[in-house]
């Protein structure tokens, strides 16, 4: 069978800088931040040649529009979800589902609302 993969995801945003300081104080991480006119976005850091998806922060008042409700669910890959999860409310976020255990294959698993009011999964190994 075809396999289809993740290519590229994107977050809406409502407040790029507020969005930004979320993101970069959840993951330990720089964004890179483009002006694109009347799109705004802030690139996740990705090292070349690694696998698995890499995507953006996006503002555009028109076409994009955070949900903790409806639409797709990503989960971001960490070592330790749970060191991203502690990290969410300090951030300005909320934890809706804390670390725990999908199964031993698979790993753990939460998930959070971020500052923009998005919800997003997390998930490790350990």
């Amino acid at each position: 069978m075809k396999s289809v993969k993740i290519a590229w995801f994107e977050i809406p945003v409502e407040d790029m800088s507020r969005a930004i300081k979320f993101y970069e104080k959840v993951f330990d991480c720089q964004l890179d931040f483009q002006d694109l006119g009347d799109f705004k976005v802030a690139l996740f850091p990705v090292e070349s040649g690694s696998e698995g998806a890499s995507g953006s922060l996006v503002y555009h008042k028109e076409f994009y529009t955070p949900s903790a409700n409806k639409g797709n669910l990503i989960y971001f890959q960490t070592e330790d979800c749970g060191e991203e999860l502690s990290r969410v409310e300090e951030a300005g976020g909320k934890v809706m589902i804390s670390k725990r255990q999908i199964n031993p294959e698979l790993g753990f698993m939460g998930v959070f609302i971020d500052s923009e009011g998005n919800r997003i999964g997390i998930r490790s190994k350990s």
